[in-house]
This record gives C-alpha cells, structure tokens and sequence, in this order.
C-alpha cells in the first residue's frame, strides 16, 4: 500500500524483482493513467532522496526511469568535488524504454550508493560518455548525450532495467557504510581509497 505522503516503499536488495530484466512499456499505454499514476508516485519517491530511480526499484518490472539532480543536493558539496565529478544540476526528466549507448569508454571511479542496497557504498567505475535514446512520459522520443555524473546516473539507473545492482560492477573491497563514507571516505581520494583497502 502506497504511504500517505504518496512516496512508494523502494525494493530492497534479496527482492527478486531487481534481478529480472524489466519488460518495454507499450507505447499505447504509455498515456495510460496506470503509467502516469507510477510516473507520479516515482517522482514524490525520489525526489529529496536520490538522483535517480528505476521502476523495479519500487517493485514494478517496466522500463521506467526519473532522474534528477537539483542544485540543493549541490550545497553541502566542496565545489572541488563537484568539479572533479563532472557534477552539474540536471532537472527532473523521465525516461521509458531508455537505449543506452557508449560513446566514451574511458573508465571514471567513484563511490555510488543506491536506495535499493541502503545504508552502503562503493567505488564503481564507469564509462566517461554515454548516448541516450528514450520516449518521454508523453511517448514523445528524445536523445541525450551525458558526460560525467550524469552519465554516471544513467548508467546505474538503466542498469537497475537490467536487473543489475552497482554491486555487480563496485570494487569489492571499497564496500562502506554510509557513516563510514560520510565520516572518513566521501571525500578521500579514490586512488587513496584504492590503496588502502588493497583494491589497486
């Protein structure tokens, strides 16, 4: 049952939802109130908690994405980081069956976290560039080209489609908890990281 405040309970990992590839919204239903009200209900999930989420992360399996990334996450950020990630506001957009393309393989490393895997994170490398190509909740298409973080979220959110989960792709031994990484390793530098948990 959906929360009074209108947010959805986010799927934790062991659920098999998360490991299953989630299956094409129709494009004559994409208008449907079914879809719209799920678009909606994602939208008050995300927003003020995440960058990004993926419908299987609220246990629908459909290929279905909100990404975000307003400034006030930005505040609390040293502006050196943010530039070192290629981390730059992005408004609210949605995604359905998003097709996402490489078009710069160069591996960039950082810590991720997920909602679906609470209260951990790890160092994942991914690729520097990506292409996009999706319909929008109006069924309307629209392309993307991303670099950097932005890249980065669409990356771990298409993979979430897959039925994949950024532990999949983490160097292991970089795992954390949150505490951990807000106390000691958010702001090290990944290399250091690397090194000292011997994952180098």
């Amino acid at each position: 049952m959906e929360p009074h405040d209108g947010r959805l309970p986010i799927v934790q990992a062991g659920d098999p939802v998360l490991r299953q590839p989630a299956l094409p919204v129709p494009v004559d239903e994409i208008a449907s109130a079914p879809i719209q009200d799920l678009i909606d209900a994602m939208i008050r999930t995300v927003s003020g908690s995440g960058v990004g989420l993926a419908a299987p992360q609220v246990g629908v399996g459909l290929r279905v994405v909100v990404i975000e990334d307003p400034s006030e996450y930005h505040e609390q950020m040293p502006p050196e980081l943010l530039e070192a990630q290629g981390r730059f506001p992005i408004d609210r957009y949605v995604l359905v069956n998003p097709e996402l393309t490489i078009i710069d393989d160069t591996p960039v490393e950082w810590f991720e976290g997920c909602l679906s895997v609470d209260g951990y994170r790890a160092v994942v490398p991914r690729a520097f560039g990506v292409h996009l190509r999706a319909l929008d909740r109006d069924g309307k298409p629209f392309e993307v080209d991303a670099t950097g973080w932005h890249a980065r979220i669409l990356q771990h959110e298409i993979d979430h489609l897959d039925g994949r989960l950024y532990v999949d792709r983490m160097l292991s031994r970089t795992l954390v908890d949150s505490d951990s990484y807000r106390d000691r390793w958010g702001g090290a530098p990944i290399d250091q990281v690397k090194h000292i948990f011997g994952d180098d």
